[in-house]
């Protein structure tokens, strides 16, 4: 069955786009806990992160860091946090946040309410 990221993937449904190549995505949460909090996936659906082939682990790692490096030059934040929890849906995704301190990470926390505009905004700022 496919994710709402397949959808996502396949235009299926709208995303908030911030870099994407052939095998991976990467597009602002749309329940997000900091302004830039971005999801990154490979496009292969593949449930748990640590079912990811070896070759597609590592270059799945490297596309977050340049969408990392991105988000850090555009939100004002002390550091990119990354958390990969794997129970919200089941396609590998990996969470990168702009935090300033390690509260800014809790999962548990509310969740921002920004608009489609304030989303559109964001993800132009980052992909300037």
């Amino acid at each position: 069955m496919a994710t709402i990221f397949s959808k996502i993937i396949s235009g299926e449904l709208p995303a908030h786009k911030i870099a994407e190549n052939d095998q991976f995505l990467a597009f602002l949460d749309i329940n997000p806990l900091a302004k830039g909090h971005t999801l990154v996936i490979p496009k292969k659906e593949t449930d748990y992160i640590f079912d990811v082939k070896d070759e597609e682990y590592v270059e799945l790692w490297k596309f977050a860091k340049k969408v990392a490096k991105q988000i850090e030059a555009k939100i004002d934040c002390e550091r990119i946090g990354v958390a990969v929890i794997g129970l919200e849906v089941a396609h590998a995704h990996i969470h990168l946040l702009p935090i300033n301190n390690v509260s800014d990470i809790n999962f548990a926390r509310p969740k921002l309410e920004l608009s489609q505009e304030e989303l559109a905004e964001i993800a132009e700022n980052i992909r300037a």
